[in-house]
């Protein structure tokens, strides 16, 4: 049974404007730290950007991905609402590999530069996606860009969990879920959502679990094909898998005005939600960056958080780290994450011993026989003071009438 906490309650955060700077084009202005909704429609549009947005998937034909020409020099507003200055004072994900089941990984980006390792069709990135995420795990501080991943030290693993289209697969994902954990992955982020593959998927995410690597993956779609829509336009609502399998940590988005975006495909049963909307991360190549919105890149900070966790308490087992993310994440409708709340926090992990206590040993009954006979012993004893009280009191009168008996009258 999927152990998911629900809060409310959560308090008002004010939205304070920063400037984004971005190389070849205006300051971009966006939020930096997000903001209870006030239930306006409106409330989490999106604010306009120079920067070029994140393909999800590529139509047939469609040439790959290439490299942005913009480079934001200003921190995002994520890394801000995330608190990843106070967070990265005490880790930064050193020793921990992260794997990454998505479009592939780049090995030609600045940021990532000497920490990607790629299995497989995942050596190359045609779309992005997996780039993208990687970067919000990991990406290090390069010269002349503010932007950083959550776990600059961390490594990467890439697998394929799609073709080179960005299309996923039941058999991809769960091969790269399984290949990751035999190959030590510690958190294994997966970036794509899939409504089928329930046994295959659960059965990956088990054996994962069993080789103590966390799994981490979206709630729901970062969009949703005309096709896949129902007759009338309407969004489909899960279950998503590996989302929605035992022991995985499943993740929703909210923007810097602290809700989704309007018209965002509903979320399946979310554990944690977490920075996913206007993010910015690197591309397929150089230092340039793009811009992308949805739940997969909100599981990609939450990824990079456990590693910042496993990295810090190396002791944590996998199931301990999903505790600590949610104990320790702000109230609200679904817990918001909260990295340095989760490094910090001090839990008495002392654990009630498992084995049975031993019964208490009472002295066995002392021998009844010599209590018997002591009372036998009294008993005669006191017959034969009685008697010899008797005698006492009748041999005198005896003697006065020389034993004869009384006469009647």
């Amino acid at each position: 049974m999927r152990n998911v906490m629900k809060s409310r309650g959560m308090g008002c955060v004010l939205a304070i404007a920063v400037v984004l700077p971005v190389v070849g084009g205006p300051a971009v202005a966006l939020p930096a730290t997000p903001a209870v909704s006030s239930g306006s429609p409106g409330a989490a549009e999106p604010a306009a950007t120079l920067l070029p947005p994140l393909p999800v998937r590529l139509g047939e034909g469609k040439p790959c991905t290439g490299a942005s020409g913009r480079t934001a020099t200003g921190a995002a507003w994520s890394q801000t609402a995330l608190g990843l200055s106070r967070a990265q004072r005490i880790s930064r994900g050193g020793g921990v590999t992260v794997a990454v089941v998505d479009t592939g990984v780049s090995t030609r980006v600045p940021s990532l530069s000497g920490r990607v390792e790629t299995a497989g069709a995942a050596a190359g990135d045609c779309v992005g996606h997996g780039t993208f995420a990687a970067g919000l795990i990991a990406a290090a501080p390069v010269k002349g860009s503010g932007i950083t991943g959550v776990a600059p030290q961390a490594r990467i693993l890439a697998l394929p969990g799609t073709d080179d289209r960005g299309v996923p697969s039941v058999e991809r994902v769960a091969a790269g879920i399984r290949t990751a954990a035999d190959r030590g992955a510690r958190v294994i982020y997966v970036g794509q959502v899939l409504r089928t593959g329930r046994a295959e998927l659960t059965a990956a995410v088990a054996h994962a679990t069993r080789r103590d690597a966390l799994v981490v993956a979206p709630a729901a779609p970062d969009a949703v094909p005309r096709g896949e829509r129902g007759p009338d336009g309407e969004l489909p609502r899960g279950p998503y898998w590996p989302a929605a399998a035992p022991g995985a940590l499943a993740v929703v988005d909210f923007g810097p005005g602290g809700v989704r975006q309007q018209n965002a495909p509903p979320a399946h049963e979310p554990d944690l939600s977490a920075p996913g909307d206007e993010m910015v991360s690197v591309g397929p190549a150089g230092p340039g960056h793009y811009i992308g919105s949805g739940a997969s890149l909100a599981a990609a900070g939450v990824a990079g958080t456990a590693a910042l966790v496993r990295a810090y308490h190396p002791d944590l087992t996998a199931a301990e780290v999903t505790r600590r993310l949610l104990d320790t994440a702000y109230p609200s409708d679904t817990p918001r994450l909260d990295p340095y709340a989760a490094l910090s926090l001090v839990q008495d992990r002392t654990k009630p011993s498992a084995r049975t206590p031993a019964p208490a040993h009472m002295p066995a009954p002392a021998d009844p026989t010599p209590h018997n006979r002591s009372l036998t012993i009294a008993a005669v004893g006191l017959s034969t003071v009685l008697l010899l009280a008797a005698l006492a009191a009748v041999v005198p009168r005896g003697r006065t009438r020389n034993w004869r008996p009384p006469t009647t009258s």
